[in-house]
């Protein structure tokens, strides 16, 4: 029988744990990731002084277990966060972290107050205790419960289904790292074999596939949270709301695809747009961007997240350098049988040896191999042949700038891959 797998072991709790607090101080509800019997795998984040007094005592800290591990299974039976009311009378959100249809736990977000025509129907947890002995005739926490105060449910309905989106990222990209190591050492014993080398190479080249789908990098995370914290505290809430709507979408988008490699452009750029958005709240009026309208190509497919890369490159390279007037393009066209999207930046630009390094994966960037387009580029010819790898053009206008260009044919069967 095979072992069941554990949160503790899938996942980084440490990286979790930092995104798990800064998402609990930018919404302002408790947070916490509770294995299936409800026992936390992370440290509380945000919990109030009352829920901090009652966990304090054994008996009732039980009964939090109880109240969270009901709470995760019932939204495991729906797939979806569930909301109830806790033996304390507060509210929480349960969201299920699924993986290959097994069940490992669930994010926990709540401990608050609803207002009482902003209350959906919920699980009733708060009466399956006996009354004896309980908080409630303890006239100290009594007071505490009751500084507790109301947020509405939509706001705590985006904050739990946003940190539930993050933490089963988290969770797919520890378990992609760990099938990688794993196919890694049996490529290294097939490698042995000289009659097995063709298998070899396809197991490799299908790790390297696999782990880019999960290369989002954590500092983007963080730094989202981190504007979401800063909107949360000058604005009312509409544009904090849009904020954590447009960062799930992000997350959906990862998580969420189905087993093929391949995606209609729209939704590429879909992702690409919510991703620029995100960045421009952060580096505000340093930069802008614009994206061709996309109905014409909506039937056009591409491979998964074969966009994101380029954009970032530009992100990283030419708009984060410049302290204003940055610019990022994108645009479609046609050009005979094949659909052209070129993705252009106003910055420095680079060398023709810089352009030569950068399409054989071999740049260097602060002491680290900077790889995103040459994985584009090699996964392109894999899929289309050589006269559809990346071009790249720099200088592009006027003495800077870069143009780098994606060809893709417009008829061809996502099947045959």
């Amino acid at each position: 029988m095979a072992r069941r797998r554990k949160l503790a072991d899938l996942m980084s709790t440490e990286m979790l744990q930092k995104v798990q607090d800064n998402f609990s101080a930018a919404v302002g509800v408790a947070m916490v990731i509770v294995d299936p019997e409800g026992v936390p795998v992370t440290k509380p984040s945000g919990f109030s002084a009352f829920c901090q007094a009652v966990r304090s005592r054994p008996e009732w800290r039980e009964r939090c277990f109880h109240c969270d591990a009901v709470g995760g299974r019932t939204a495991l039976s729906t797939g979806d966060p569930a909301i109830y009311k806790c033996h304390c009378r507060l509210v929480d959100f349960a969201a299920p972290i699924i993986m290959r249809g097994e069940y490992l736990g669930a994010v926990i977000c709540g401990q608050v107050k609803l207002a009482e025509n902003d209350s959906p129907g919920l699980v009733d947890l708060s009466n399956i205790f006996p009354t004896e002995g309980s908080w409630s005739e303890n006239p100290a926490l009594l007071e505490m419960h009751g500084k507790i105060g109301e947020i509405t449910y939509d706001r705590l309905r985006s904050a739990a289904y946003s940190l539930y989106y993050i933490a089963s990222h988290i969770v797919e990209e520890s378990y992609a790292n760990n099938v990688t190591q794993e196919l890694y050492a049996k490529n290294l014993r097939l490698a042995e074999e000289s009659q097995r080398r063709a298998e070899l190479e396809r197991l490799l080249r299908e790790a390297e596939l696999q782990a880019l789908s999960y290369q989002v990098n954590p500092h983007f995370l963080f730094n989202v949270l981190n504007t979401i914290g800063r909107l949360a505290l000058v604005e009312g809430a509409p544009e904090t709301e849009t904020t954590v709507h447009a960062f799930a979408d992000m997350m959906r988008y990862i998580l969420k695809r189905s087993g093929s490699q391949f995606v209609p452009l729209r939704t590429e750029l879909d992702h690409v747009r919510n991703y620029l958005y995100l960045l421009k709240i952060r580096l505000g009026d340093r930069f802008d961007f614009h994206i061709d309208n996309t109905e014409e190509f909506d039937r056009v497919m591409c491979p998964f997240m074969v966009l994101h890369p380029m954009v970032e490159n530009c992100i990283n390279y030419a708009i984060e350098p410049m302290e204003s007037g940055g610019l990022i393009e994108v645009s479609l066209y046609r050009d005979g049988t094949d659909v052209i999207v070129d993705v252009v930046d106003n910055g420095p630009g680079i060398s023709a040896e810089r352009r030569i390094e950068v399409l054989r994966g071999e740049a260097d960037h602060g002491g680290r191999k900077s790889i995103g387009l040459y994985n584009i580029h090699a996964r392109m010819e894999h899929y289309f042949g050589d006269s559809h790898g990346l071009e790249i053009v720099s200088p592009f206008r006027q003495g800077h700038g870069t143009l780098v260009r994606l060809r893709l044919p417009q008829d061809f069967d996502p099947c045959a891959f």
